[in-house]
């Protein structure tokens, strides 16, 4: 059985009609219930039982649809949330799917809105066959800002069987991805004494004393370049970038107060709360040595690295349904959530990650068929 392309066109079409941004910044951010309610209503549609997950957010929600029942069984999980956008950039309407060359443009086509309709697709046959273990789709508040969709997820569980497997249908180009960095977003503050510049003595400069701290952060990324490599990545090493400082309000002032942003991402093996905590080791003589005070706190919760075993039978299955060899890369998703909930888990979807988060972003067509036969596959593998 082929996929419906005029169905699917038509599903991303609803989908990126409804706007849904998440973003840290509260005038960009939206809700994405009304993109929760479509998808439950589609899939109630094919007989599957749904449940939404309000989450403490107004507006912020999770979707749990499940088609039959017993242990194990396949998750196929998505985020309905995009980033933010600048319409003037755009060749064309972000919210009205765009077809052109092959492609279909609009905000999350790609990233990721457009992996819904290619599971309703996958699906289809199935509908009226008796599933050993059941097939869940979820779909996530909120991935790219702070992931509270999933972090929700973990702390109240499945309310049910956990199933034994999960593809997570971020853009790979339909390459499995097993691995990826994690990521931690964080600030220091610095707080000095003003005083007239004149004579340092009436101040305490905290600009001075932010120059120390970079230092250290400077070297700790050294000692951890030098400490951990992993080849499977583009970049091998852990990374440390240092993305703003704001400090002082006139030259001839002694600056009261520095802040710092940066951040790091980190291999699978390593753990972000202990490289916090070594960043922490190394500000408090910092603070003792300047008479400044200095505050580490993070600027979202941050995701650690994920890495699935390559020797796992969802790696190997998928290997073989691509021909494709799994990846590493260095952007992060909900994957390491997914594990946390027990389950075996890969990246794998259709779209380029090199088309998301920038103006006309786009699916390309000639992946939708292919990612519905995958989807398929898997499905009679792991549900029937």
């Amino acid at each position: 059985m082929t996929f419906d392309a005029k169905h699917y066109r038509q599903q991303l079409r609803d989908l990126v009609a409804i706007p849904s941004v998440s973003c840290a910044v509260p005038e960009w951010d939206m809700p994405n219930r009304p993109v929760i309610d479509y998808l439950a209503n589609s899939f109630a549609d094919m007989n599957f039982i749904t449940r939404v997950m309000p989450l403490e957010q107004p507006g912020k929600a999770n979707l749990i649809a499940t088609l039959g029942k017993g242990e194990g069984g396949l998750l196929l999980a998505g985020h309905t949330d995009t980033v933010p956008y600048d319409a003037n950039r755009w060749q064309s309407d972000p919210f009205t799917l765009t077809e052109k060359d092959g492609k279909l443009y609009g905000l999350g086509a790609t990233d990721m809105k457009g992996f819904f309709p290619v599971i309703i697709e996958a699906v289809k046959p199935y509908l009226y066959t008796r599933f050993r273990h059941p097939l869940i789709v979820l779909a996530t508040a909120d991935e790219e800002s702070s992931m509270s969709g999933a972090r929700a997820l973990v702390r109240e569980g499945m309310q049910g069987s956990t199933p034994g497997c999960a593809i997570i249908g971020e853009p790979t180009g339909l390459v499995p991805v097993r691995a990826h960095k994690g990521i931690m977003m964080e600030a220091i503050r610095v707080r000095g004494k003003s005083g007239h510049s004149s004579n340092p003595a009436l101040g305490n400069n905290a600009l001075e004393a932010m120059h120390n701290v970079m230092g250290e952060l400077l070297a700790l990324r050294s000692e951890l370049q030098l400490k951990y490599r992993d080849p499977g990545f583009a970049v091998q090493t852990p990374t440390l970038n240092l993305g703003c400082i704001h400090g002082g309000d006139g030259a001839n002032r002694i600056c009261a107060d520095c802040e710092l942003h940066f951040d790091l991402r980190l291999l699978p093996g390593m753990e972000n709360e202990a490289i916090r905590q070594a960043i922490q080791q190394r500000l408090t003589p910092i603070a003792e040595r300047t008479g400044t005070d200095i505050v580490l706190s993070s600027l979202f919760e941050g995701v650690d690295p994920f890495a699935q075993d390559r020797t796992s039978d969802l790696v190997q299955v998928c290997e073989q349904l691509t021909g494709h060899s799994a990846e590493s890369v260095a952007f992060a998703t909900e994957a390491p959530f997914m594990q946390q909930l027990g389950m075996q888990t890969l990246v794998l979807g259709p779209g380029s990650i090199n088309q998301a988060h920038q103006p006309d972003e786009f699916i390309p067509l000639d992946q939708i068929e292919p990612a519905v036969k995958i989807l398929r596959e898997l499905i009679e593998r792991y549900c029937l």
